[in-house]
């Protein structure tokens, strides 16, 4: 293994500088590769200056930064590009343009940093050939075959923090406080941050919610002496036999973009005669220096991915298991997207302290 080159697609996520830097130290140091960055994401390959050369010195004093050096993209997908055609939008398949470049590029591995979408488009080039090692990245922790993914931790500790600015206001002015919070069709930063700021009602898409159930809980609330109250909602919640909402509808090579649901809730409490307020976190959840956990597990991540790349072990994605960073088949990760386990100790827990999720 002599060259090779490390991108990161999908949304950005704090971490992802520290699993460059991992990546790029440990090829160095251990293999004595040559290592390129591939700038945002895949379309790196195919436009006009997309490869950087990285050595220690690219990779010096990144480890605390959020984003990522590299750039990304989270519509880059080669097999489904949109270009204008005579004037037209249209979609074509650059696929084969992207794994020429990486031919003439001589690379021995691509490692590829993303969410599910990034490791989909790695796992179809690897099917046509090209030598790609996968690392799991998302705040929504919901790519599976993996206990966790580095930025949720970051993403949870801002929500938390933002739960815990509410849980004043809301107390001093006696309204319910509503934050809806991001995690597309998983709930676990809704659940973990809830359950950690304190709040009263919590709404993940895994649960379908009833409206009258939400006001009974901060009514409860009200008649024990309670005069606020303060709920988590996921951006994927919805009400039993109804839609997600979304704030942008999605296209043949766009997915539809979550948002306003937060809204719904705050004012079906205030036509019930209560006083509510809003809160979109939104990309606060993303953005700055990583936590100490993320910065840690991505730098395992980093470090094995190479690893495993010089063991010829392509199609494969790195993963924390018991403690232990693993490697997977891609296909496994991607089979059964990962959920909040509504068996699991995490709802159970919630649910023995008081906690409401709407659906009784």
């Amino acid at each position: 293994m002599k060259r090779i080159a490390v991108l990161t697609g999908g949304g950005d996520a704090p971490g992802l500088n520290a699993v460059i830097r991992a990546v790029t130290k440990t090829a160095i140091n251990i293999y004595g590769c040559d290592v390129f960055g591939v700038l945002d994401g895949y379309d790196g390959f195919i436009a006009p200056n997309g490869i950087l050369p990285l050595d220690l010195a690219a990779v010096r004093g990144i480890l605390p930064r959020g984003g990522t050096i590299l750039g990304t993209a989270n519509r880059g997908n080669p097999f489904a590009r949109k270009v204008m055609r005579d004037g037209q939008q249209v979609v074509i398949d650059v696929s084969d343009e992207v794994i020429k470049a990486i031919q003439e590029l001589h690379l021995d591995a691509v490692i590829v940093i993303g969410g599910d979408g990034t490791l989909r488009v790695a796992m179809e080039l690897c099917e046509k050939g090209v030598p790609v090692i996968g690392v799991p990245k998302t705040i929504d922790n919901d790519v599976g075959g993996t206990e966790v993914t580095f930025g949720f931790d970051t993403a949870l500790m801002i929500a938390t923090e933002a739960l815990d600015r509410l849980h004043t206001t809301a107390e001093a002015h006696h309204r319910v406080m509503v934050l809806e919070l991001m995690g597309r069709d998983a709930g676990f930063i809704a659940l973990h941050s809830g359950v950690a700021g304190g709040a009263d009602v919590i709404l993940i898409p895994e649960i379908p919610f009833r409206y009258e159930a939400i006001f009974r809980k901060v009514r409860e609330r009200a008649e024990g002496g309670a005069k606020f109250s303060l709920m988590a909602v996921s951006e994927g919640a919805k009400p039993v036999g109804g839609q997600e909402v979304f704030s942008r509808s999605g296209d043949a090579v766009y997915v539809p973009r979550l948002g306003g649901i937060g809204q719904e809730v705050g004012k079906y409490i205030e036509s019930q005669g209560l006083e509510a307020r809003v809160t979109v976190l939104g990309h606060l959840q993303r953005g700055g220096s990583p936590t100490a956990f993320d910065r840690w597990l991505a730098t395992r991540y980093g470090a094995a991915a190479v690893r495993t790349a010089a063991q010829g072990g392509f199609g494969r994605m790195v993963a924390l298991r018991d403690a232990k960073v693993i490697d997977i088949p891609i296909s496994e990760a991607l089979a059964v997207p990962k959920r909040v386990n509504l068996k699991g100790d995490a709802i159970t827990t919630a649910r023995g302290i008081g906690i409401s999720f709407g659906d009784e």
